[in-house]
């Protein structure tokens, strides 16, 4: 598609403006290619590029930018990502979803743009519960997941449970359904609701149908962080239209979850330049992410949402490194 020529001034062009943010011109081209070329010579050639679609100069102004479609050549046949410097990064193992919080803070504090983590699917399978009385027909429900994932929900019943009661109704969870989902429990519960107490029967029901509910609630979460990094930037801060775009993004969380589950289809990191298709539909939004996994397991996806003007090769590593800290401090929990 483009000639040696070409391709060394377009690599410089965009290198220059990721560094810079401004237009560039051709006396600053020339020097940062280091090509012996003549103004007139790098103007036509820019003008070539502009054709295609790759470049297009802002305004007035006699500098040019990169277009998305600019941004995805470069990216996919020019960028060069060498171990970078990012310092002892460490991502302790604990709770699930702490480790998911935590890499989305590290995203964010690493990058300065805004980090996301598509929590994984939780799991069903209980390996503890209890039940505490909080006040009357007011309880607390406390169940442990395999992993150490712990839920706490409150349910309101019609009955006023004992204590005593409340340790019964726990103890036969738990002496006869550990390791089972919940969904298994509930049924299990109906065929043996003769056997029981009608109004122990009646509070295991209740719990286990709440849990259900709350597990189909809670799947696909996406934690986000380090947005307000994004009020910092000159690329969204001068257009506040964009600026109110993305924070509906963000708020709205439908568009990153479809999003997210197409970058964990793949291996990799996976680079979603702003504009080129619905999947990012902001012109000026690019987005770096990478999948996780459990045991070898893919469960889930993570990345790094900023300007297209960000330092790809530094993005990658970042993404890189922190989806290994995730499956690691997770498969090392379990």
């Amino acid at each position: 598609m483009l000639d040696d020529r070409a391709r060394v001034l377009m690599k410089a062009l965009v290198e220059r403006y990721i560094a810079d943010g401004q237009p560039v011109g051709s006396r600053t081209l020339s020097r940062a290619s280091g090509l012996e070329l003549s103004p007139a010579t790098i103007r036509n050639v820019m003008s070539d590029l502009e054709d295609l679609g790759l470049i297009v100069s802002p305004h007035t102004s006699a500098g040019r930018i990169p277009t998305a479609r600019g941004y995805r050549l470069f990216v996919d046949t020019m960028l060069t990502v060498s171990k970078g410097h990012l310092g002892a990064q460490s991502l302790a193992p604990d709770q699930p979803q702490k480790v998911i919080s935590n890499a989305a803070q590290l995203l964010s504090s690493l990058s300065q743009f805004v980090g996301v983590v598509l929590a994984p699917r939780r799991s069903s399978v209980f390996r503890h519960i209890e039940f505490l009385r909080l006040s009357e027909k007011r309880l607390l429900v406390i169940i442990v997941s395999p992993d150490g994932d712990v839920q706490n929900r409150v349910i309101y019943t019609e009955l006023d449970y004992s204590q005593g009661q409340l340790i019964e109704a726990a103890n036969y969870l738990n002496a006869n359904f550990v390791g089972m989902a919940i969904e298994q429990v509930r049924e299990r519960l109906k065929s043996e609701v003769e056997s029981l107490r009608s109004e122990i029967a009646t509070l295991m029901q209740a719990a286990v149908t709440l849990n259900t509910e709350a597990i189909a609630q809670g799947q696909d979460e996406v934690v986000i962080s380090g947005e307000r990094n994004l009020l910092a930037l000159s690329d969204f801060s001068s257009d506040m239209g964009q600026l109110r775009r993305t924070f509906e993004l963000f708020e709205q969380k439908a568009q990153l979850l479809r999003l997210l589950d197409v970058a964990g289809q793949a291996e990799g990191v996976r680079i979603f330049i702003g504009g080129e298709s619905q999947v990012v539909p902001f012109e000026d939004l690019s987005i770096v992410s990478a999948p996780y996994e459990v045991d070898g397991q893919v469960v889930g996806t993570l990345g790094v949402i900023g300007p297209t003007r960000m330092a790809y090769d530094r993005m990658i590593q970042i993404v890189d490194i922190t989806s290994k800290l995730v499956s690691n401090a997770l498969s090392y929990h379990k």
